[in-house]
């Protein structure tokens, strides 16, 4: 993608995203999204078929962008242990919640939530996968059910938190989160 693509594929999300804060997406017509990206309608539809395509698009670039950068080492918001990496993935990625970038957590709270929490839990698969494969765990229970359960748990505290004005710190809710986890992690020989 040339560097004039990029930009207009930037007004697009900067748009979508301006509108979403504004209303619900069923109410966000492309119209508009063309009008606050200041963009004709054949550039739109070169970069996206649909609205929804849009949407999804949006909601992968963003949890991509947070996932990634919790895996980098170099991106650790200070929570360094001696080995300079993050204390906690789960940690650093509430760190990046709490930062609230392109307003991710209203989206996850918003009327529109549904797409984005699907999104954000595919995003944390991956992630969990990862960890998953280098920690101790019950061997009776099956890896993709584990996943699917630490993922489920974590979108689940992320509302409570949001729910609950974030009124935990990041420390506090992974403390919660691996308080609660150790014991599905742990053999039970």
């Amino acid at each position: 993608m040339d560097r004039r693509q990029k930009k207009t594929r930037a007004a697009i999300f900067a748009a979508f995203s301006a509108l979403l804060a504004e209303k619900s997406y069923s109410k966000i017509t492309v119209q508009e999204i063309l009008d606050t990206a200041d963009i004709g309608r054949t550039t739109f539809y070169a970069h996206f078929e649909t609205k929804d395509d849009l949407l999804k698009e949006l909601c992968r670039e963003l949890f991509e962008h947070i996932i990634r950068s919790t895996v980098d080492s170099t991106h650790t918001h200070g929570l360094e242990t001696d080995g300079g990496a993050p204390q906690s993935v789960f940690l650093h990625l509430l760190q990046h919640l709490q930062e609230n970038d392109n307003n991710i957590l209203g989206l996850l709270s918003g009327e529109n939530n549904e797409i984005f929490l699907r999104c954000f839990k595919d995003s944390l698969n991956g992630l969990i996968q990862s960890q998953v494969a280098s920690l101790k765990r019950n061997q009776e229970i099956p890896r993709d059910f584990l996943i699917n359960h630490i993922s489920g748990s974590f979108v689940e505290m992320v509302l409570w938190w949001i729910k609950g004005h974030r009124r935990q710190t990041p420390a506090e809710l992974d403390r919660y989160f691996r308080a609660v986890m150790r014991p599905v992690l742990e053999d039970s020989d």
